[in-house]
């Protein structure tokens, strides 16, 4: 999606993936074999391109570092992205500036029954109640590497498999789940898309709703509070800024400095997409304006169903439903696996919405265990 965003504007995308069949290399100009966890890799990338910038958290800073002082532009820089990589270091830097977070502490994992870190757990525990949050500090990404836990028989069964720096949290009751998107230029030139509603399952976004319920307030005090954050973790490029909404509290839960799924509906929504202001801000490039074209946006995550069947073959229903942009990613077809998005634009919360999942169900989606539908959801002829 970024390389469809700069070839509006007239530039290259050089993309280094693991494998040519990686759904990027369809439309980049040029690929790189490689991954980024080599040097060699990198450097191949780095010469390339003006820049080098980022679609994930799986990034090696060291080698990030070294080709930073070889003079490579690498934008977001280290101050982002081991803010990005690092969940404990990100909660630490946020806590010295003042930034509300969840209750938390780190611990180092491993071990056995009665060890340290198990000891800990039931500390934290005792002290701020059950359930828990374990999060492994680096590594994890859409729902990996975190483990809700309601007490301490569940948190022991798991202590022996979690290895390095684990982050301990308290479970937020929060009232809704919120994402700001952010876009920063090296010269401190910063613009915010307004504020949306997300929805979780198993620790994986289903959908994103613009504005939802969010009322006014907290949608402007939200984009504050992203500000913030982009200018505390010196960002560069699209900082993404998820947050809790708590007894009136807004709390950072995570950032991704990247492009983001709760920036899709940037695409057909936003007078600029999140793509397009992520390329000019890492080029430099005047940034555009984040202004909703539509009173209500709905946006729904297209998965893998138990069947495995590949959506483009559903393609002709999901199309027939009336306002649905569909972008389909190229990804091989696996249940569970997140292969695209679906966007909705209009003048109605629920109207948008219900169009929205239609068009994802039509497209063989399985409903979501957890997450209530809209009523009354009128899907195509032969959809369940």
């Amino acid at each position: 999606m970024a390389a469809e965003a700069g070839s509006a504007l007239g530039l290259s995308v050089a993309v280094l993936a693991e494998s040519p069949d990686d759904a990027a290399c369809a439309v980049a100009s040029e690929v790189v074999v490689g991954s980024p966890l080599h040097e060699d890799d990198m450097r191949a990338l780095a010469d390339r391109v003006d820049v080098i910038t980022f679609d994930h958290e799986q990034v090696d800073l060291a080698i990030v570092g070294a080709l930073l002082d070889d003079g490579v532009v690498i934008r977001p820089g280290l101050q982002t992205l081991e803010m990005a990589v690092d969940k404990a270091h990100m909660r630490a830097v946020l806590v010295e500036a003042g930034i509300p977070v969840p209750a938390h502490t780190t611990v180092e994992g491993g071990g056995g029954a009665g060890g340290p870190a198990e000891k800990a757990f039931a500390a934290f525990g005792d002290e701020h109640g059950w359930p828990i949050v374990l999060k492994t500090a680096r590594g994890g990404y859409d729902g990996r590497g975190v483990w809700p836990v309601d007490d301490m028989a569940e948190a022991a069964a798991i202590v022996g498999s979690l290895g390095g720096t684990v982050l301990v949290e308290a479970m937020v009751p929060f009232d809704a789940e919120l994402a700001v998107m952010v876009a920063r230029r090296p010269s401190g030139e910063t613009v915010t898309w307004p504020a949306t509603e997300t929805a979780q399952v198993g620790g994986v976004c289903r959908e994103v709703l613009v504005p939802g319920r969010l009322p006014p307030e907290v949608v402007g005090r939200a984009g504050v509070l992203g500000r913030q954050v982009a200018g505390i973790a010196d960002a560069v490029g699209v900082l993404a800024v998820e947050l809790f909404w708590s007894d009136g509290v807004l709390m950072v839960n995570e950032i991704a400095a990247r492009p983001h799924n709760s920036g899709h509906w940037t695409m057909e929504g936003a007078v600029t997409s999140q793509f397009e202001n992520h390329l000019r801000a890492v080029l430099d490039l005047p940034l555009g304006s984040t202004a909703p074209q539509h009173a209500q946006v709905a946006n729904v995550n297209v998965f893998g169903g138990p069947e495995g069947t590949d959506p483009v073959e559903l393609l002709r229903r999901g199309l027939a439903v009336e306002g649905a942009h569909v972008h389909l990613y190229g990804k091989e077809a696996r249940p569970g696996r997140k292969l695209g998005h679906v966007t909705v634009c209009g003048d109605e919360a629920e109207g948008v919405r219900e169009c929205a999942w239609a068009a994802a169900l039509s497209l063989g989606t399985p409903r979501p265990v957890g997450l209530s539908l809209p009523v009354g959801l009128d899907l195509p002829s032969g959809v369940a």
